[in-house]
């Protein structure tokens, strides 16, 4: 499977050094230390983010196009936002867009693309994605009568075959919508295939990279995509979305806007003032993660070696909890069965337990989980424990340690 990262592995990587930079790590519950292993519904931000927001709201920003020094710090601000996730996307400054979210920006993007199509016409989605990359497209489709056609997973092992997607491609197909990771299993998806065959049919694709990016540097241009949607608080920044869209698409769309708002790219998809501290605490994860790489004097180089090393540390953690479970019975695994097309994102079942009690219990150990559907219904209903609370989930940043792995385990361990 051709992956949007370098899979090599290097040792350069100090997770004492690492956790330093975050100060909500210290957070404990009672006298133990709370371990966050909640990344998957977002992520710590590094002191680079908090003080980066903090300095703009304390110098003073104003709107844009004022002509003074506060408002000029809003484009020098805006603008160096656009090139840091130019540089993480692999893509130019003009084809970044900010919003609110992804599932803002993905509503913005399906009502545009909506209006270009036409009774006859079909789109695909797939079982195993995250709702806000499904249902935008579904209202859209359902207004402009076309027809809805949905990928399936294999339920034992969570993956998303590209030839799930490309068996439902035809000449009528305007869209196909894909997650490259999914929030809920975790598994990485080959974009890239998926991407390669759409076009052959003349579709449209649309990429929900949210769960990949603490895990993996997306790619554009290697991924072959048409637009792709990411937000910044899942890997180290604020709550913000972001959105690459094909520079000609951006222009040629007839976006949503008021009147007096830019009438060309990125500026016509931007409803709204835009919140420029978190477009800087944007630019300041991209820093910090750039600053894990190896030294090089283009960011996209020093990401890239960052993720290199961020893939080694989270494939370990990964292997310990996988060979821990495996020693478990009465633990089920959802999702890829190895740490080969995941990530370290897991999703499990203890008999005689619900979802929702095993959060509790590895809550009450300081250990911060999730349980239930998160946004994922199609897979959750699609493994049939939907109706039954869903499942647990448990995620692994690269700020996470082995001893936390260990010390979920050792509360699952307990219950069975």
């Amino acid at each position: 499977m051709t992956q949007p990262y370098r899979a090599g592995m290097t040792n350069d990587f100090s997770i004492d050094d690492v956790r330093s930079r975050f100060p909500a790590l210290s957070r404990t519950e009672g006298e133990t230390l709370a371990a966050y292993l909640d990344g998957p519904g977002g992520t710590q931000v590094p002191d680079i983010v908090i003080d980066a927001m903090s300095d703009i709201l304390t110098t003073g920003i104003s709107n844009l196009g004022g002509g003074y020094g506060a408002s000029d710090l809003a484009e020098a601000t805006t603008t160096a936002g656009r090139k840091a996730m130019a540089a993480f996307f692999n893509c130019e400054p003009a084809e970044i867009v900010f919003g609110q979210n992804m599932t803002s920006l993905t509503f913005a993007t399906s009502r545009a693309l909506g209006q270009t199509w036409n009774a006859g016409d079909a789109i695909v989605l797939t079982k195993l994605d995250h709702d806000a990359n499904y249902t935008p497209w579904t209202r859209a489709a359902a207004d402009a009568g076309v027809e809805i056609r949905v990928a399936d997973i294999e339920p034992s092992t969570g993956i998303l075959e590209p030839s799930a997607v490309v068996e439902l491609l035809d000449d009528n197909v305007r869209l196909v919508a894909v997650c490259l990771a999914s929030n809920s299993l975790g598994t990485v998806v080959d974009v890239a295939a998926i991407s390669a065959a759409a076009h052959e049919v003349g579709a449209l694709v649309y990429v929900d990279a949210v769960h990949a990016g603490p895990h993996l540097l997306p790619d554009v241009k290697t991924l072959g995509c048409d637009f792709l949607a990411a937000s910044a608080y899942k890997f180290f920044g604020p709550h913000t979305g972001i959105l690459f869209g094909k520079l000609e698409l951006l222009a040629e769309l007839d976006a949503y806007k008021v009147r007096p708002a830019p009438s060309d790219p990125p500026g016509k998809w931007e409803t709204g003032t835009q919140s420029f501290e978190s477009i800087a605490g944007v630019s300041a994860a991209v820093s910090y993660l750039a600053d894990l790489g190896e030294p090089a004097s283009e960011i996209r180089d020093r990401l890239e070696s960052a993720y290199e090393r961020i893939h080694a540390h989270e494939t370990a953690l990964g292997q310990r909890f996988l060979e821990g479970i495996a020693e478990m019975e009465g633990v089920r695994l959802y999702g890829p069965p190895t740490m080969a097309d995941r990530v370290t994102t897991f999703a499990i079942s203890v008999d005689g337990h619900t979802p929702s009690s095993v959060a509790s219990e590895l809550i009450d150990a300081g250990l911060y989980v999730w349980s239930g559907h998160y946004y994922a219904v199609n897979v959750m209903d699609r493994l049939g424990v939907l109706e039954k609370g869903g499942l647990v989930r448990i995620g692994f940043v690269h700020y996470n340690t082995l001893e936390e792995v260990d010390r979920t385990l050792a509360v699952l361990a307990r219950l069975v």
